[in-house]
């Protein structure tokens, strides 16, 4: 009898979690923000609850997950008509990179770090900071970037070209101003090495942010300190 008990508030509550899924719409299933994220595992939970814990009074279950759901959709069509709701509920997106430049005021607001930035530019298949012009943090912690132009990807066919293996995989050598000497090793160079070619480049170590080697054995470096990009032109 339990079983039954069990089987049919599992029914109950699956028709009507099948119901307020519809009305929320596509939008909460995407979970494309944070708060779509949060809302959907606690419909979630009430679901479950409603459905399994026998001491929960099955439509007071009911009654709280259509509760949740209306509020959901209530946040959802406020944030429509209101632009300030919108930015309070879902947040905004945020440059991390402009200009090719690392905008470190801006990842440190966003808790973000490099080893972060780049776990998320390696998903798109992007494996250096140098080659991004424009890189965005949006609200559901995604990664949107625009290569500079010369980074486009050309097949190595269309352009009839012999295929080089590369000397170096990109990898960080200087993160947040620290010389990263695990990936030096790794990489067979000392910090002599690396040294001598901040110092043809007239840069000091502790001016240096984040530092990349390329495929070619060249660095890529970002300075401390964000600049405007406009007033460097």
């Amino acid at each position: 009898m339990g079983v039954l008990i069990v089987l049919g508030r599992t029914l109950a509550s699956f028709l009507v979690l099948l119901i307020m899924t519809r009305w929320m719409g596509k939008k909460q299933m995407s979970q494309l923000t944070f708060f779509n994220y949060i809302t959907g595992i606690s419909i979630g939970s009430v679901a479950a609850n409603t459905a399994f814990n026998r001491n929960t009074p099955f439509f007071e279950g009911v009654a709280s997950l259509i509760g949740w759901t209306a509020l959901t959709v209530v946040m959802g069509y406020v944030g429509l008509k209101s632009s300030k709701a919108r930015i309070a509920l879902d947040g905004e997106p945020t440059i991390v990179i402009r200009d090719g430049k690392i905008l470190e005021k801006a990842m440190a607001a966003m808790r973000l770090n490099m080893d972060d930035l780049n776990m998320l530019l390696r998903e798109q298949n992007i494996h250096s900071v140098q080659d991004v012009d424009h890189a965005v943090l949006e609200p559901n912690g995604k990664l949107s970037v625009i290569k500079k132009p010369e980074k486009e990807s050309v097949t190595k066919q269309e352009m009839n070209v012999m295929t080089v293996k590369p000397l170096y995989m990109p990898t960080e050598i200087i993160v947040d101003g620290k010389v990263v000497r695990r990936n030096l090793q790794e990489l067979n160079l000392t910090p002599e090495w690396l040294n001598v070619q901040l110092q043809q480049s007239g840069i000091r170590i502790e001016d240096v942010f984040y530092a990349e080697i390329q495929n070619d054995g060249t660095l890529y470096i970002d300075k401390r300190e964000d600049q405007d990009p406009n007033l460097s032109h």
